[in-house]
């Protein structure tokens, strides 16, 4: 079993909802396990369209390669609705793949670790809140990067009933 982490987001429709139905889809999944999820955090798009985003990133533990992950995240974008009319539209529902453990790659179709992990506060502070010593080999502490994304504007939304940052978030036992 391999060890990843998904960020979440969109701006289009009951964000918070969609990205809560698309945590459980993927928790009924055999071939993974979610171990954390962070809270919701609002955030100003950035190189983006639209309204503000709501996002979230959960860590799990899976079976799957990672293009089999990416297989799966993109058939549940595609589930709720996910349109790419052009680069960055605003979006019912972003699944993106931000590590997966063991792996580095530099492909068309899928790049490990994310290469706007480090720039994006969206990613940042949600992984960061469920994994606070999170290190890449090429990149280091990842807190280190959080004053080089100060200055994007983001908040932390208040939990609903989501057990933030605890372990064992979802199970497939659970729904």
């Amino acid at each position: 079993m391999a060890r990843a982490f998904i960020g979440f987001g969109g701006n289009i429709g009951d964000t918070r909802q969609l990205i809560t139905d698309a945590i459980i889809c993927l928790a009924q999944r055999a071939e993974l396990h979610i171990l954390a999820k962070s809270c919701f955090y609002q955030s100003a798009p950035v190189e983006a369209t639209g309204g503000d985003y709501i996002n979230a990133v959960i860590e799990i533990e899976t079976e799957l390669s990672p293009y089999g992950l990416l297989h799966v995240c993109q058939a549940i974008e595609q589930e709720f609705g996910r349109e790419r009319p052009y680069a960055n539209a605003p979006r019912t529902l972003d699944l993106d793949i931000l590590s997966f453990e063991g792996v580095t790659q530099n492909e068309t179709e899928l790049m490990l670790p994310h290469p706007k992990i480090i720039e994006r506060s969206f990613v940042l502070l949600p992984l960061l809140e469920i994994a606070p010593d999170f290190f890449l080999p090429n990149l280091g502490e990842l807190k280190a990067y959080l004053p080089k994304v100060a200055h994007q504007r983001i908040e932390k939304l208040p939990c609903r009933n989501c057990n933030c940052g605890e372990k064992d978030v979802y199970s497939q036992t659970a729904h």
